[in-house]
């Protein structure tokens, strides 16, 4: 997005944003300075303090973030539609509904919900927009938190959805998630599990499940067993997990008899929608490989590289992380980046610009970069950022979550078919990018993408 020197003009109708807490997050009600406000709807369900942190979390985003600093509240209205659950995350959504010239004021939707998408609360705030936004220092970024996934998204409705096996969508969140995935016309969703609970599941969301492919399976395991068969037989492009654990739903995908394996080690791949940062950001391995070998890491990195390049990213830069910017051999991992860079110069790796080992702030910051006189294309400009272990990775990729607004999907590369790893405490936008990547990787593989790579290399 970019910026302007009033606010009001940058904003348009449907432009939303969101954060997801858990109760009892935050520090408590917005410094917002209030007009003539009016007093919040009367609670329907929960507690008068369940109610006041809905009413602060929803200030916290138009505070935060839309229309941000500076804002001035007119009026505001909350009605509360059912009692939230105190281990559950809420998600606060704000959506621009209207735009008043005179006396530059906004009409905002507003609205919260529970990990299935049910609504707790719902209701509308009056606000007058802030005559700029704060300034940013030179050579700094900004979008709007979500932007990027949202253009994912867009990108994506102009294929063909995928047909995707859902695993065991035997709860709310996964099945209105795979649902709300085929009302945006991403996937098809062929639903693996048992059908007693799964129309449960339904039925507690509201949700019809006319004309929607469900295929028995009398438990979880089992679920996971005939969702990986569809792929093997090629009824399906894609898997979605459901109600089971992530290691449920792998066991099944790498059995080495029954499985989905392919020449490529299978990696998790993070991809990273963080405001802060000018372009999309990718980090693996974050969820599948533990402490991998330099064999392995050479397919994490080729796998991360693949999905890049479906979505246009050509050459994608990568950064192989460490602790230093030398290599030590009191650093394994220095040791390690400086032999995939290696490799990526022998043809073993390829499509690509690797550097490594680079801290994280040399990575991503170019300042940073020249005060250490790292002379690279890669430093300071990464799309792709490789992290030594899966520890480091997973706390990463959730710090850059829950300390920079950043926002999360990702995908399971190197089977036959891309899995979404989806997660209770995503919220639907994290889920359909999740999707949204599915569905493109799927259509480049198709086109034979993967395979030109694993020929270039071999033929090296």
């Amino acid at each position: 997005m970019a910026f302007s020197d009033d606010a009001f003009d940058e904003l348009k109708r449907g432009d939303f944003a969101e954060i997801t807490r858990r109760p009892g997050e935050g520090e408590g009600p917005t410094r917002l300075p209030v007009r003539d406000s009016e007093a919040p709807g009367e609670a329907d369900a929960g507690s008068v303090a369940e109610g006041a942190w809905l009413m602060a979390l929803i200030l916290e985003v138009i505070d935060a973030h839309l229309p941000g600093p500076g804002t001035h509240l007119v009026s505001h209205s909350l009605d509360f539609e059912r009692p939230l659950a105190l281990a559950e995350p809420v998600t606060a959504r704000v959506t621009l509904r209207e735009k008043i010239a005179q006396p530059r004021e906004l009409i905002l939707d507003c609205a919260c919900f529970n990990p299935s998408q049910q609504r707790l609360a719902s209701g509308h705030a009056r606000v007058i927009a802030p005559l700029q936004r704060p300034a940013m220092k030179p050579g700094a970024h900004y979008h709007e938190q979500g932007a990027r996934y949202r253009e994912l998204i867009t990108a994506a409705k102009k294929l063909p959805p995928i047909r995707t096996a859902v695993v065991h969508p035997c709860d709310e969140a996964s099945l209105v998630g795979a649902l709300e995935a085929a009302k945006e016309g991403l996937i098809v969703p062929i639903l693996v599990g048992p059908e007693p609970k799964i129309r449960a599941a339904a039925e507690a969301a509201g949700c019809r499940l006319d004309g929607v492919e469900l295929v028995a399976a009398p438990h979880s395991h089992a679920a996971a067993e005939r969702a990986v068969a569809l792929a093997r037989e090629g009824s399906v492009d894609a898997l979605m997990k459901g109600a089971l654990h992530t290691d449920e739903l792998m066991a099944a995908a790498v059995d080495s008899a029954l499985g989905l394996r392919t020449e490529r080690r299978m990696s998790h791949v993070f991809a990273i929608d963080a405001p802060h940062y000018p372009k999309p950001l990718f980090i693996t391995d974050a969820a599948i490989n533990i402490y991998p070998d330099i064999e392995t890491k050479r397919d994490i990195v080729q796998n991360a590289i693949d999905l890049a390049r479906a979505l246009m990213i050509d050459p994608p830069k990568v950064a192989i992380l460490s602790a230093v910017e030398t290599v030590t051999p009191k650093i394994p991992s220095t040791i390690d980046a400086a032999a995939l860079c290696k490799m990526a110069d022998r043809g073993q790796i390829t499509d690509a610009i690797l550097d490594g080992p680079l801290a994280f702030d040399n990575a991503v910051s170019r300042e940073a970069a020249r005060a250490k006189g790292i002379l690279s294309s890669v430093a300071g400009d990464a799309d792709i950022l490789v992290a030594p272990d899966l520890e480091a990775g997973n706390m990463l990729a959730k710090q850059l979550v829950y300390l920079a607004e950043a926002g999360i999907a990702g995908l399971v590369l190197g089977a036959r078919v891309p899995i979404m790893l989806t997660s209770r405490a995503d919220g639907v936008l994290s889920r359909l990018a999740s999707a949204a990547l599915a569905q493109i990787f799927a259509h480049w593989r198709r086109r034979g993408g993967w395979r030109r790579a694993e020929t270039k290399a071999g033929a090296r």
